[in-house]
């Protein structure tokens, strides 16, 4: 690890008192942490830094908190993400924004979840369709390639994109292979998916995954940056911070975009 490491996480687990969950992880939180935490019904999500020590006692208390535990993606930092945490409860840790669909496990759904050396297998295949399940500024930044932009702006686009979509790729035979970041939104939509006839796989732990798996294969299958919800912008496949700035990010002719990039100049001026 570096003296500053960037971890970020998330788990739907049934949570019985959320409020009294988030406020614990508030009021035990070490001076140092910073970063932004969501709390909900479904489960716990995000993302934080500090200097290395600090981290990992945060995060002893983090997996010590949550049934069944948490896994941490880790990456190097030369800019420091963020400068405050933030730890808020909410109704969902992705919001999805369709009625009853959580990203709690079903055991009696076909496990989706493929590892990052059958994701690899999976970009050759005949009859697999590549989803990015992101916003169509980061699949602009960086993508796995012969992979599919929804061109949604928000991930509360994305079920209308595939309802608009299922019926084709069912007559056409498609499989549908989607990749987010972290996994976060794959798991939350898997389910909701193969209830529209699909067969469904997801990339297990996400492009930061798949960076970490795969560091000497990652440059063959990953054209670009990777976008990161923090100060940093960008990292490469090697989960190293890039020179990329939001500017270069963000288009300010898109609405959705030019509220990203005012929001981020806000929080960070020489964005």
């Amino acid at each position: 690890m570096s003296a500053h490491v960037h971890s970020s996480f998330y788990r739907f687990v049934a949570l019985s008192d959320p409020e009294a969950l988030a406020q614990g992880l508030r009021d035990r939180a070490p001076a140092g942490v910073g970063g932004n935490i969501l709390v909900a019904a479904e489960g716990i999500s995000g993302a934080i830094a500090a200097d290395a020590d600090v981290l990992e006692g945060y995060e002893a208390l983090l997996a010590e908190a949550i049934p069944g535990g948490l896994a941490f993606k880790h990456s190097a930092c030369t800019t420091k993400p963020f400068h405050l945490l933030k730890v808020h409860c909410k109704p969902e840790i992705v919001a999805f924004g369709v009625p009853g669909v959580s990203g709690l496990p079903n055991a009696a759904r076909p496990d989706t979840h493929v590892s990052p050396q059958r994701w690899r297998e999976l970009l050759d295949e005949p009859n697999v369709l590549v989803l990015d399940n992101r916003n169509s500024f980061e699949f602009r930044l960086g993508r796995f390639r012969g992979a599919v932009d929804p061109q949604v702006q928000n991930f509360r686009d994305f079920p209308d994109y595939v309802q608009a979509h299922a019926a084709q790729w069912q007559a056409e035979g498609k499989r549908i292979a989607m990749y987010c970041t972290g996994g976060i939104r794959c798991e939350k939509t898997s389910a909701w998916m193969q209830d529209q006839g699909l067969t469904v796989y997801q990339l297990d732990g996400g492009i930061l995954n798949f960076f970490k798996a795969m560091p000497e294969d990652a440059a063959a299958d990953w054209q670009g940056e990777c976008f990161v919800f923090d100060k940093r912008i960008a990292i490469d496949a090697q989960l190293q911070e890039t020179a990329t700035t939001a500017a270069e990010v963000y288009d300010p002719a898109d609405p959705d975009d030019a509220w990203r990039l005012a929001r981020a100049r806000r929080l960070d001026p020489g964005a």
